[in-house]
Protein backbone atom coordinates (compact mmCIF):
# COMPACT_ATOMS: atom_id res chain seq x y z
CA UNK A 1 0.00 0.00 0.00
CA UNK A 2 1.54 3.83 -0.95
CA UNK A 3 -0.68 5.93 0.21
CA UNK A 4 0.24 8.42 2.67
CA UNK A 5 -3.20 8.89 3.99
CA UNK A 6 -5.22 5.60 5.10
CA UNK A 7 -8.94 5.51 5.85
CA UNK A 8 -10.26 3.18 8.52
CA UNK A 9 -10.63 0.20 6.25
CA UNK A 10 -7.38 0.48 4.46
CA UNK A 11 -5.78 0.28 8.11
CA UNK A 12 -7.74 -2.80 8.85
CA UNK A 13 -6.96 -4.72 5.73
CA UNK A 14 -3.67 -4.21 6.25
CA UNK A 15 -3.28 -5.33 9.81
CA UNK A 16 -5.53 -7.73 8.85
CA UNK A 17 -8.29 -6.79 11.74
CA UNK A 18 -11.92 -6.08 11.22
CA UNK A 19 -12.84 -2.74 10.72
CA UNK A 20 -14.45 -2.58 13.74
CA UNK A 21 -11.43 -3.24 16.04
CA UNK A 22 -9.74 -0.90 13.80
CA UNK A 23 -12.33 1.63 13.98
CA UNK A 24 -12.34 1.05 18.38
CA UNK A 25 -8.15 1.08 18.52
CA UNK A 26 -8.01 4.64 16.56
CA UNK A 27 -10.71 6.02 18.92
CA UNK A 28 -9.18 4.88 21.97
CA UNK A 29 -6.06 6.52 20.45
CA UNK A 30 -4.39 3.10 20.37
CA UNK A 31 -4.13 3.74 16.27
CA UNK A 32 -3.01 6.97 16.32
CA UNK A 33 -5.23 8.75 13.85
CA UNK A 34 -7.15 12.07 13.21
CA UNK A 35 -10.43 13.10 12.25
CA UNK A 36 -11.56 14.91 8.85
CA UNK A 37 -15.23 15.78 9.29
CA UNK A 38 -16.55 12.61 10.55
CA UNK A 39 -14.46 10.60 9.10
CA UNK A 40 -10.76 9.24 10.74
CA UNK A 41 -7.58 8.77 8.79
CA UNK A 42 -4.29 7.48 9.51
CA UNK A 43 -1.17 8.57 8.10
CA UNK A 44 1.05 5.54 7.23
CA UNK A 45 4.05 7.03 8.73
CA UNK A 46 2.18 6.62 11.92
CA UNK A 47 1.46 3.24 11.61
CA UNK A 48 4.93 2.00 10.64
CA UNK A 49 6.17 3.85 13.74
CA UNK A 50 3.47 1.69 16.40
CA UNK A 51 4.19 -1.69 14.27
CA UNK A 52 8.09 -1.51 15.16
CA UNK A 53 7.19 -0.24 18.93
CA UNK A 54 4.56 -3.22 18.85
CA UNK A 55 7.78 -5.27 16.92
CA UNK A 56 9.77 -4.22 19.98
CA UNK A 57 7.34 -5.61 23.14
CA UNK A 58 5.26 -2.32 23.40
CA UNK A 59 1.58 -3.08 24.31
CA UNK A 60 -1.46 -1.01 22.85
Amino acid sequence: MDKEIMTVSQVAEYLQLSEMTTYKLVQEGKIPGFKIGRHWRIKQEDLNDLIERLKKGERI
